[in-house]
């Protein structure tokens, strides 16, 4: 009997080790399907479902702060206030000076749902909105890329 159990576990355990994986050849062939699929698709493109974006899906309402670069200082420390009535409150301190510059005023939402234009006296910029992250863009409505681009991100405060 026990020879019996031994050769049943035998065979098992052989036949499980040679049968063909075919969860790792389909997840394979779905990664290569993905990526096929996001080559095809441009990214901004992209609006899957336009009910749901930024704007109506994100807690977006609150402080930000980010230390944006300066050529002939440490940084600008930046808090920006992005308020439930589209208005917002911005103050802007250049570190190891007594530079300080305040603004306010209302925003905008473009994009579908997903940036928000500030516009007040003397402030007029563009920000993608992510989860707990603003994302400051270029003059041309595109993300800032290259070794500074980390320094325009501004990140809420909770």
């Amino acid at each position: 009997m026990k020879k019996l159990f031994y050769v049943a576990l035998a065979v098992f355990v052989f036949s499980a080790c040679t049968s063909p994986d075919n969860s790792q050849t389909n997840s394979e062939e779905r990664i290569d399907s993905l990526e096929d699929q996001m080559v095809s698709r441009p990214l901004e493109m992209e609006n899957p479902d336009p009910a749901h974006n930024s704007q109506n899906s994100v807690d977006w309402m609150g402080t930000y702060e980010a230390v944006l670069p300066c050529a002939d200082c440490p940084g600008i420390k930046t808090v920006l206030v992005l308020h439930e009535d589209e208005t917002f409150q911005i103050s802007s301190e250049y570190l190891e000076r007594d530079t300080k510059f305040e603004d306010e005023g209302t925003f905008e939402w473009q994009n579908n749902g997903s940036i928000v234009h500030l516009k007040g006296k003397d402030t007029d910029v563009k920000l993608k909105v992510g989860e707990n992250r603003l994302f400051q863009l270029d003059q041309e409505g595109k993300e800032i890329t290259g070794e500074l681009a980390e320094h325009y991100i501004y990140k809420k405060q909770l």
